[in-house]
């Protein structure tokens, strides 16, 4: 009988950089669907910041993979939830292309800031309204703190930095929705219930550690935003590192990740 399992697969840097996939990734995820030994059920999360569920399917699809948009769990859907629930109305630091996932959200008169990847934000100007917001009693929300990610031209900054900048000026920790918060990988096994889960991706810490601490297995690329030796970040009971995604699939069909 086949192993149900839950495959959580990171999206930029794993799947694809930009709009090109790594090395022999659509065809990987083809096998992995048509897998006999797990038949597993799939989803993709991502803390993905700059675009909505929307473009961001758009894009996939376009470089050549067959994913459905109700298979992507992103910490954009995250900070939503969690907007919803504690009623704020947020400054929300993102890009134009993120927005329609905010759709309906009352904005006026913030009482928190909420940031996410948005370098058209990340000016003197914009900062220093944050700034002010959160010194005079805002909650402060980052959808994710990941450090850097990876584009077509290299490496580049993520939120993380400017998310530190504004709790050290105004010594008020950021609530952090995204990977690698427990409480992230958690929700996201909410759209398909109690099950196995191994994640897969290319961010050492948020990815990889943030999966583990969760209390899933997890298998590192080196693609994206990997770096040489990130691997020794992984506890060594725990360390399973592979050159690219598809031949993560190879490992998962070779059985040995579970042995």
């Amino acid at each position: 009988m086949a192993r149900r399992i839950v495959l959580m697969i990171d999206l930029s840097g794993t799947l694809h950089v930009a709009k090109s996939q790594t090395p022999g990734a659509v065809e990987a995820l083809k096998k992995l669907r048509a897998s006999q030994r797990f038949s597993p059920k799939i989803l993709f999360v991502t803390n993905t910041t700059k675009e909505s569920i929307n473009v961001l399917h758009n894009r996939l699809t376009s470089i050549g993979f067959d994913i459905q948009k109700n298979e992507i769990f992103t910490s954009l859907l995250a900070a939503r939830r969690k907007i919803e629930n504690e009623n704020l109305r947020p400054m929300l630091m993102l890009e134009e292309e993120a927005m329609e996932d905010f759709a309906g959200i009352d904005v006026s008169n913030p009482n928190a800031v909420v940031v996410g990847l948005s370098p058209s934000q990340f000016h003197f100007e914009r900062m220093n309204e944050a700034f002010r917001l959160l010194l005079a009693g805002a909650k402060f929300v980052a959808v994710h703190k990941g450090r850097y990610y990876k584009r077509e031209d290299g490496l580049s900054l993520g939120p993380g930095p400017f998310v530190e900048a504004l709790e050290y000026a105004t010594d008020k920790k950021a609530s952090v929705v995204g990977k690698p918060e427990i409480a992230f990988f958690h929700s996201a096994l909410e759209f398909v219930g109690a099950m196995e889960a191994v994640m897969i991706g290319d961010d050492v810490r948020d990815d990889v550690c943030g999966a583990i601490n969760a209390g899933f297995k997890a298998i590192l690329v080196r693609t994206g935003k990997y770096r040489p030796d990130d691997e020794l970040l992984i506890p060594e009971s725990e360390r399973h590192c592979v050159d690219n995604f598809a031949e993560a699939v190879e490992l998962l069909e070779s059985g040995k990740l579970f042995n």
